[in-house]
């Protein structure tokens, strides 16, 4: 009998998953706990593994499909047994495959491609197995699909028989006879060379519909991943009253900490010393001192967070993702930069889970290891602050009346207004700001 692969719960918010990639075909031999597809949420993305050894006997839902908690996806063969007749011939809507087009030429193997390069394949009347694919593992990629158009759209165009002669030419009696009075010619005003447009050949056509449709607009679905950053940042924007205020922080004292412990450090714990750790353990200082900026509106109540779960934001392949630091307030520098790490290794590979994206309490983006000299971060609901570094940049600054140059950052904090009054922003800024450019502070917890 087939084993059902079905769409696990991914938390209680999360009802509906993306299918990502499959990394198995139809027929290949599966074992237990192996992973089979990777799925997309509205929060991170997440591995399927096959819940026994077998063959993969089908695939219902493929890359790019957007799926319910609870449905088949695939169907599983145990070792030596073929596929039952009963789900072979399943009337369960969930099990019956899309009714096959007609109007375009079969591909050979869909799994080859990505969704957009399956629905190009279709628009250009192209066989996937045709192609030359050049994507890592044999995947059929665009630039394949629009170079075999293109090559094929030029052989056509020039196989194609010479175009009849003219009219006057084929002595058809419109032409003029020798005998008769000729009409005085028309003399075309001169036309400058550069203007002149020249004879169009019978492929130069093919060639310029081709590099034409080439330049057409893709549609591609948006991800769970975007549609729930872009939900979350429009709900910021509608129901927050945000605003921003800015300082600069003088890093000198930081970066010649980083210079002097750097090597050591990372012979130690294995993570290199960056920046972004200091400032989340100046941010907890910052925050025990005015809670406010730690708290959230629920209603018609103020929720003051006594835990201190800092999120960081982290630009990821498929949107930008915000792990959080649990009790930070509780890790050393160390430990918040070995936890950093491995958020940022496991962004790029997808591996974040749903539950460590939620329950932050405060936020900080460091748009500055992009080149961001100066931005307006936008706050994270149900939060009610976020902190954004910026670039480190040598500029010349004041101090003792001589005019010296320093490595300097320019920080913002977006806040919102309803909770949190000017004086409470600015001041948290002006904490911050105090204890980076004296970071013994951290130690003496002053």
């Amino acid at each position: 009998m087939s084993i059902e692969l079905r769409i696990p719960s991914a938390g209680e918010s999360i009802q509906e998953v993306q299918i990502g990639q499959w990394l198995k075909h139809e027929g290949d031999h599966v074992q237990r706990d192996e992973t089979l597809v990777e799925l997309d949420t509205d929060k991170a993305s997440m591995e399927l593994p096959a819940p026994s050894d077998g063959v993969l006997s089908r695939i219902v839902k493929q890359d790019g499909e957007k799926v319910a908690v609870g449905e088949v996806i695939a169907l599983i063969e145990p070792d030596g047994q073929t596929p039952s007749k009963t789900n072979a011939q399943a009337p369960a809507e969930e099990l019956k495959p899309k009714a096959a087009r007609t109007d375009v030429p079969p591909v050979a193997d869909e799994t080859i491609a990505a969704p957009s390069v399956r629905r190009l394949l279709r628009e250009r009347h192209v066989r996937a197995q045709d192609v030359n694919p050049t994507g890592e593992g044999g995947r059929v990629l665009r630039q394949d699909v629009l170079r075999y158009a293109q090559e094929h759209a030029a052989a056509g165009a020039a196989s194609e028989p010479d175009q009849e002669p003219p009219v006057g030419d084929r002595g058809e009696e419109t032409a003029l006879k020798p005998e008769e009075p000729r009409a005085p010619d028309i003399v075309p005003s001169p036309v400058p060379a550069s203007k002149s447009k020249q004879p169009m050949g019978p492929s130069d056509g093919a060639l310029a519909s081709q590099a034409e449709a080439d330049r057409g607009d893709e549609i591609v679905p948006m991800s769970l991943v975007r549609r729930r950053i872009a939900e979350r940042l429009v709900e910021a924007r509608q129901k927050s009253a945000l605003l921003t205020t800015f300082n600069e922080i003088d890093m000198t004292a930081v970066s010649a900490l980083r210079t002097q412990y750097r090597d050591a450090f990372q012979q130690k714990y294995g993570v290199k010393l960056g920046f972004t750790s200091f400032f989340v353990q100046a941010s907890v200082e910052a925050l025990r001192q005015f809670p406010v900026v730690n708290s959230e509106i629920r209603g018609t109540d103020v929720v003051y967070h006594n835990a201190y779960h800092i999120g960081v934001a982290i630009g990821a392949e498929r949107g930008l993702v915000v792990p959080v630091i649990r009790d930070a307030d509780l890790l050393s520098i160390a430990q918040i930069e070995q936890a950093i790490g491995d958020f940022a290794a496991r962004a790029k590979s997808n591996k974040l889970q749903p539950v460590e994206l939620s329950g932050g309490t405060f936020t900080i983006s460091n748009g500055g290891i992009f080149g961001s000299l100066l931005s307006t971060p936008i706050v994270n609901p149900p939060q009610s602050a976020v902190l954004g570094m910026h670039a480190i940049q040598d500029r010349p600054v004041a101090r003792s009346g001589e005019v010296v140059i320093r490595p300097m950052m320019y920080v913002a904090l977006s806040y919102d207004h309803r909770l949190i009054d000017g004086r409470e922003a600015v001041s948290f800024l002006t904490r911050v700001k105090q204890t980076i450019e004296d970071p013994a502070r951290l130690l003496l917890g002053i």
